[in-house]
């Protein structure tokens, strides 16, 4: 086996490198393109450079002028990149031509010369040091921009294919946060933090300080300060049903040795330019391990998860003709006044039966939040009327929050019902609220 500091230390060594490299010959660079604004003569340049040191040079010099640009001025130059870089037409030609059923080469061949050059770009661009935080975020400029032009979901798909190698579960690692976590990574957990706002220091401290909470955040070796995910987790000893206990900075706190019951009350996803990217499932399982590592004694696993689109649909539900909604539940909402709520029995029925039933055009679950959990092997365990009373909740989901279930070894085997075959685990009790 490598050493591990050894390997560390050629790491560093080696990044050094890259670092001086591109950060050398910048005068020079600069003198001789002095005046040139137009990014995408420095990508054609970048493409058609030999030389390594030169395209480190230059692909620098393309994230620097970038990160410069107004938001109109980025719109044009991602058009000016689908513009400039798609496919090659002659080659794509050529390997048609040369294409016959079952040569598994000329196939092969024919793959890659349909390959749009834009993605060979982003490589390129990608050898600089640090140079994949800053794609993210370009990709997140890219979405922001996107939904006002067709022409650019092309480019977009193009990130989304190189992201979602770069960024697949193998890479990611897992690290606990806790008080002693370098400022800069507690800070873009107060910024990131998308579920239960974290109302500055103090409240964080009792999220990462306090004996009977942890947390964890996954990262990528390119990007080491950086969480793309974390996931907030009280230790306790009951399954909760409602979110203000968890949060009050005024409630008991329990030895961690006390605890029976790990829950995940807060799961965000950090990069908005990794938007539609898959992680992998089982990353809660990881977290189930981390716990389990430390504190043997748990054996109950389950999340208190908000339910954001359950308003959305059954607002939508109520318009349409949607049979989810029973004749006495669409009397029920079309005669609730601005800003009410049904009863809690009936919220409850309604979210139950949102959670179960409701699918979208693959047969996946509706909601965002059961998809995350179903496919990460959970159980849709229990449903609590009024559990989260913030503006948000009740917003969202008139204040209903349901508990998900990791089940130890069925975690497996209700992953992959739910992948294979949009098989949804819910307990007997939601199964019956949802009147199955």
């Amino acid at each position: 086996m490598a050493d591990g500091g050894g390997l560390m230390a050629q790491r560093s060594f080696l990044s050094d490198i890259l670092r001086r490299v591109a950060g050398s010959g910048r005068i020079a660079r600069t003198r001789q393109n002095d005046g040139e604004s137009d990014l995408v003569t420095l990508c054609h340049n970048l493409m058609d450079d030999q030389g390594e040191a030169s395209g480190l040079i230059t692909a620098k010099r393309i994230l620097e002028h970038y990160s410069g640009l107004s938001a109109e001025n980025k719109a044009l130059f991602f058009k000016g990149i689908v513009d400039a870089f798609g496919v090659d037409d002659r080659a794509l030609q050529v390997a048609i031509d040369a294409w016959s059923p079952g040569d598994v080469n000329a196939a092969r061949t024919l793959h890659f010369a349909a390959e749009p050059r834009s993605q060979e770009l982003i490589r390129c661009i990608n050898r600089v040091p640090g140079a994949t935080a800053r794609l993210v975020s370009m990709r997140a400029d890219l979405l922001g921009i996107m939904g006002k032009s067709e022409k650019l979901r092309g480019l977009d798909e193009d990130f989304q294919h190189l992201f979602g190698s770069w960024f697949n579960r193998g890479f990611l690692e897992i690290h606990r946060i806790d008080w002693s976590t370098p400022a800069e990574v507690l800070e873009k957990v107060i910024a990131y933090e998308a579920v239960h706002e974290i109302a500055g220091w103090d409240d964080l401290r009792q999220r990462v300080g306090d004996p009977d909470r942890r947390l964890f955040g996954f990262f990528h070796p390119a990007m080491p300060s950086e969480p793309l995910i974390f996931v907030e987790v009280a230790l306790t000893e009951d399954i909760p049903g409602a979110i203000a206990p968890i949060l009050s900075r005024e409630r008991t706190r329990i030895e961690p040795e006390r605890a029976r019951t790990a829950v995940f009350y807060s799961i965000s996803n950090c990069q908005k330019g990794l938007h539609g990217i898959s992680f992998g499932n089982f990353l809660i399982k990881q977290v189930v391990v981390e716990l389990q590592r430390e504190l043997p004694e748990l054996s109950t696993f389950v999340t208190l998860s908000p339910v954001p689109a359950l308003r959305k649909w059954a607002a939508g539900a109520l318009q349409g003709d949607d049979p989810l909604l029973s004749g006495a539940d669409r009397k029920t909402l079309a005669a609730l006044e601005e800003g009410a709520r049904p009863e809690p029995d009936v919220a409850v029925r309604l979210a139950a039966r949102y959670l179960t039933r409701a699918k979208r055009p693959r047969g996946t679950a509706y909601d965002p939040v059961a998809h995350f959990h179903l496919g990460n092997g959970a159980v849709l365990h229990r449903v609590h009327a009024e559990a989260d009373l913030s503006p948000r909740g009740l917003s969202n989901s008139w204040g209903v929050m349901v508990n998900y279930l990791y089940d130890g070894d069925q975690i497996e085997t209700h992953h992959q019902a739910y992948a294979t075959e949009r098989s949804i685990a819910a307990s007997p009790k939601v199964r019956a609220l949802a009147g199955d």
